[in-house]
Parts: structure tokens; sequence; C-alpha cells
């Protein structure tokens, strides 16, 4: 069974930097589009960034000029830096992976991000 492991969310305060990680625990599967999602109290799930196999990136309009994602070498593996954080963006951050072979959407537990003076 494929699982999706989050990690690097915390609390920082306005304007300050995360970066998150996201790493499927088999490397042997092709990874075709990964994606970040949050989900804040009260509020509906939003797209964040999604990444394709060949890199190619698309942000909410929300994070946009804030937020990078990027996947690392392997292709397991997805980042999202967040930078110029707001008070808004405190929210429970997961990440999703389409793969190969495999019909469902994986989905990781997430992870919290807290901004706060």
């Amino acid at each position: 069974q494929v699982q999706l492991v989050e990690s690097g969310g915390g609390l920082v305060q306005p304007g300050g930097s995360l970066t998150l990680s996201c790493s499927a625990s088999k490397t042997h599967l092709s990874f075709l589009t990964m994606a970040w999602h949050r989900q804040a109290p009260g509020k509906e799930r939003e797209l964040v960034a999604l990444i394709s196999y060949g890199g190619s990136t698309s942000y909410g309009d929300s994070v946009k000029g804030r937020f990078t994602i990027s996947r690392g070498d392997a292709k397991n593996t997805v980042y999202l830096q967040m930078n110029s954080l707001k008070v808004e963006d405190k929210a429970v951050y997961c990440c999703n992976a389409k793969v190969q072979g495999i019909a469902n959407l994986l989905w990781g537990q997430g992870t919290q991000v807290n901004v706060s003076s």
C-alpha cells in the first residue's frame, strides 16, 4: 500500500516562510500529478498548487506569487515553499498524487500550518 506523508508544518509569524514536504512510501511507481490542498476550519478544501510529471505548475489565486510547488528528482516527493505567509493561510495542508495504474487519488494525512503573531 502506498502512503503519502507530509511534514514541515508548524507555527510561523505573518510574513514568515515554511516549506512543506510530501513523500511517498514507494518509489518504483510513476507519480503523475502531485498537488497540495488546504482546508481551514469552517471552509471547504481548496487547491493550493499542482505540478505535473513534466513540471508544469498551477496555483490557486490566493497563493500566486507567494507559494512555489516543486518535485524532487525521484518524482515521488513534492514540496511547497510558502513565503509571505498570511493569517488566512492557516489551515491543514494535504498532498495528493495521481499514480499510474492506481484508480483513486492518494492522499496524505495532512500537516497543520498556523500563522499567528
